[in-house]
């Protein structure tokens, strides 16, 4: 009588073991998350303290961190509704709050409203490109992004921040600012915009020519190394501009298939009807009158 309750301590066991291997599918991705969330909040603390530079690092590790959670959470098979969600939430805070603050505390506040109001704007941009990539994801070409991702104007906003700051230029400078101020603004811009933007997504290339985009990632490396406040600035900003130039010489070139200037997932034609045969259609009922002689 006393074999039962082994046999169920031990099948409680084995499920308990199977539900948390499955459910460590799910944490590391949130782990990755969770650690760009982090990032996000310190850069706004970091921007608060007035500590700019730590702030521009941060917005780059949360990049960092955002990358890696994707990845994980599809090599572990552990994608699922409650993580994108959480990964929304966290981009919004380390992409859209934080350099929003950053940009404001650094060069904007002079403005006043309209410095707080461009900064907004960012951010506001920032939480409807989220919104538009979590509904469209799965009907969007995977080769393009609609719009400039929101990591992509954060980087920019922290690149350029590193780079000011590297070779002193004078952020209160009358010039300087106003540049600074149309830049967030036309950074809100393109992310709500329909220009598209390279995903990097596909690896055919790589796999195709290992050797060559070793080479060309270590050669890279080596070159942001050197001056990594320079050339990450310059990276950075040649993927910002490329989405209008790509839009451009589209609308030059006069594309076709192109919904609003990206390529929009294939549907496939729904088949028409077949005609059944002569024999198997039903017959009319004649008409009073007719075939009567």
């Amino acid at each position: 009588m006393q074999i039962e309750p082994v046999k169920k301590r031990r099948s409680r066991r084995k499920r308990w073991r199977r539900e948390g291997k499955h459910r460590g599918t799910y944490i590391w991705p949130n782990l990755f998350t969770t650690a760009n969330l982090f990032s996000g909040f310190f850069g706004i603390v970091s921007s608060i303290d007035g500590n700019f530079e730590a702030a521009a690092l941060a917005i780059l590790a949360s990049c960092i961190f955002d990358i890696l959670d994707g990845k994980i959470a599809r090599l572990t098979g552990g994608t699922s509704r409650f993580g994108v969600e959480y990964d929304s939430l966290a981009d919004l805070v380390a992409f859209g709050v934080g350099p929003g603050l950053l940009i404001y505390l650094m060069a904007l506040k002079p403005y006043g409203r309209v410095g707080w109001l461009a900064a907004f704007i960012f951010m506001a941009c920032g939480a409807l490109r989220l919104a538009r990539f979590n509904v469209q994801v799965e009907t969007t070409d995977k080769k393009y992004f609609v719009g400039l991702p929101i990591p992509g104007g954060a980087s920019m906003i922290a690149t350029t921040v590193l780079f000011m700051r590297y070779w002193n230029f004078a952020v209160h400078n009358s010039f300087i600012s106003f540049i600074l101020l149309a830049m967030t603004a036309v950074l809100g811009f393109c992310m709500i915009s329909t220009m598209p933007y390279n995903s990097f997504k596909e690896v055919e290339f790589i796999r195709a020519r290992d050797s060559f985009v070793m080479f060309g990632v270590i050669l890279l490396v080596s070159v942001v190394a050197a001056v990594h406040q320079f050339m990450l600035f310059l990276m950075v900003g040649i993927y910002t501009v490329s989405g209008p130039v790509r839009w451009a010489a589209w609308k030059i070139q006069g594309k076709k298939g192109f919904a609003e200037g990206v390529p929009a997932a294939q549907v496939p034609a729904t088949p028409m009807p077949e005609s059944p045969p002569a024999e198997e259609r039903p017959a009319l009922p004649e008409k009073p009158g007719e075939n009567q002689n």
